[in-house]
C-alpha cells in the first residue's frame, strides 16, 4: 500500500498532467504560421511581450494543479464533486480558447469561451473555498489573468471591428 504521500504526489502528477494537455492544446493553437495573423492585428499599448505569455501560464497551470489536489484530497462531499466538475469544465474551456482565438480564428467565440471561463473559475473557488480556504490564494492569481486575457481579447475586437462581423458569419 502506498503512503499518503506518495498518492498525494501522484495525484497531483495526475493534475499537472491534465493542465499540461491543456497547454499543449492552446500551445499547437498559436504556431509560428498563426502569429502572423495575430501580429498584423491592431492590439492594446498594455499588450505585454510575447515571452510573458509562457512564464505566466506556466505559473498558473501550476496553481490550478495545486489548488485541484488540495480539493481532490479533501473528506469526500458534495462541495467536493462540484468544485472538481468545476475545475474540469474551466480546463476544457481555457484549453478552447486559444483553439478558438488564433487557430480558428474567431476572437469573438474566443471571448464568449473567456466569460464563461471567468465565471467557471470564479464558481470553482467559491466551493473550493468552502472544502480549503487556501484554495483561494492559489486561484487569485488565475482570476487575475483571467481579468487582463478578458480586456486583451475585448480591446482586440474593439480595434478591430472586422474580426467582430467575420466571427459572426465565419469564413
Amino acid at each position: 500500500m502506498l503512503s499518503r504521500q506518495v498518492r498525494s504526489l501522484l495525484s497531483l502528477a495526475v493534475f499537472g498532467g491534465l493542465t499540461a494537455a491543456a497547454a499543449v492544446v492552446g500551445s499547437r493553437a498559436t504556431q509560428p504560421k498563426r502569429n502572423l495573423w495575430y501580429r498584423a492585428l491592431r492590439k492594446p499599448a498594455f499588450q505585454p511581450p510575447a515571452l510573458a505569455f509562457p512564464i505566466a501560464w506556466t505559473g498558473l497551470y501550476a496553481l490550478m494543479a495545486v489548488s485541484a489536489n488540495r480539493v481532490a484530497w479533501s473528506p469526500p462531499s458534495p462541495d467536493r464533486t462540484q468544485a472538481l466538475a468545476l475545475w474540469g469544465t474551466q480546463l476544457a474551456l481555457n484549453a478552447a480558447w486559444s483553439p478558438l482565438f488564433f487557430a480558428r480564428r474567431r476572437p469573438q467565440l474566443a471571448m464568449a469561451d473567456m466569460t464563461a471561463l471567468l465565471g467557471t473559475v470564479a464558481a470553482y473557488t467559491r466551493v473550493a473555498r468552502r472544502i480549503d480556504p487556501q484554495t483561494t490564494w492559489f486561484m487569485a492569481p488565475y482570476l487575475g489573468w483571467l481579468g487582463f486575457a478578458s480586456a486583451l481579447n475585448a480591446d482586440i475586437l474593439r480595434k478591430n471591428p472586422r474580426l467582430a462581423s467575420d466571427s459572426l458569419v465565419g469564413r
